[in-house]
């Protein structure tokens, strides 16, 4: 396995990350299962992993803290805060007063006594940057946290935050964590090169789309993927159809979908290490057979003429970070009496 600088923080990564979302009630309940999985990526030479405190409500970071018992030095650490943790308001976010809060609960379920990186999982319109940044800083003072991130974040939020931190003395996002993948190449056109110019190390998710990547997805085919019924972007005709002339392209290459896809992820010079989230052994194992694959540049342009660099194939990634004013349409029309230019 290689290794790449996570932006220029210094730190030592491996292209693939383990991503620990599928550990616990939402993907693989069998916690004894789970920490096998992430023992086998660790000695197949991955040393980055990233969960999160909303996956499965703590438990995935309590099934990472058991896997990573002796073990912990040798591995970068990444978790994440912002979504929901319980009914009450306040338990999500990126006030103070919920990243003094959740830091505490997820260094107690990870065992450890300090994060490698903590990212704000989605930007918190409610939360002024500043404040959040506050808070992160203190954190990094006290050696609970080595370096902080962002997630999905527009780039204009991006060079904003990076602003108010030299503004302010504040210590800065040094990652980025995004989606990407062949099917969503979207970030290409600003937040890739925003990063690139902030000397950002950048993690991106979903590099299969889903799912989507692995050769599962048919166009008028029944699947027994179960996030096809859960996901809209399983119908997406337009989606579809660019399956269908990646598949043949994948199989004149020699290469299974799920090789295709990581590599495409990892070629990018913008992209530290790509998520992958295996949730049983043979889904590891069939990711890890691909580490050594490199893609050509015939390979690359003939993507490029499928999915043309920075575009999105399809509707928005209903899982990715929306703005308000693209979520509520008030924010972007006028009252009715105002309207009209006369």
């Amino acid at each position: 396995m290689h290794y790449r600088t996570l932006g220029r923080t210094g730190i030592k990564v491996s292209p693939y990350a383990l991503g620990a979302m599928m550990f616990g009630a939402l993907g693989n309940p069998d916690h004894d299962e789970s920490v096998r999985i992430i023992h086998r990526a660790l000695d197949a030479g991955i040393n980055f992993v990233d969960t999160a405190d909303a996956y499965s409500r703590g438990e995935s970071e309590e099934i990472v803290g058991k896997a990573l018992k002796g073990r912990r030095d040798d591995i970068v650490l990444a978790t994440k805060l912002h979504l929901p943790m319980g009914d009450d308001p306040n338990q999500r976010g990126n006030s103070r007063r919920w990243i003094m809060t959740a830091v505490e609960n997820s260094l107690r379920r990870l065992q450890t006594d300090h994060i490698d990186l903590y990212q704000i999982h989605r930007p918190d319109p409610d939360t002024d940057i500043e404040d959040t940044l506050s808070a992160l800083s203190d954190l990094i003072h006290s050696g609970k946290v080595r370096v902080i991130g962002s997630s999905t974040m527009p780039a204009s939020d991006i060079v904003e935050a990076q602003w108010v931190a030299e503004r302010r003395g504040l210590e800065r996002f040094r990652t980025e964590q995004p989606t990407f993948s062949i099917l969503n190449r979207g970030i290409e056109s600003e937040v890739l090169p925003v990063a690139q110019r902030y000397g950002m190390g950048t993690l991106v998710w979903s590099p299969l789309a889903k799912g989507m990547l692995t050769g599962r997805i048919r166009k008028g085919q029944q699947t027994d993927l179960r996030r096809a019924a859960v996901f809209q972007s399983f119908g997406d005709e337009r989606r579809l159809d660019a399956i269908e002339q990646i598949i043949p392209l994948a199989e004149e290459a020699g290469l299974r979908m799920t090789h295709l896809a990581m590599a495409f992820a990892i070629a990018h010079p913008g992209v530290t290490s790509a998520i992958i989230g295996p949730r049983t052994m043979e889904q590891l194992d069939d990711l890890l057979a691909g580490v050594d694959v490199t893609l050509t540049d015939e390979i690359l342009d003939r993507i490029d003429a499928i999915v043309p660099p920075g575009t999105d194939v399809g509707a928005p990634d209903s899982s990715a970070y929306l703005p308000p004013a693209l979520q509520h349409p008030a924010l972007r029309r006028r009252p009715a009496t105002e309207r009209a230019a006369a």
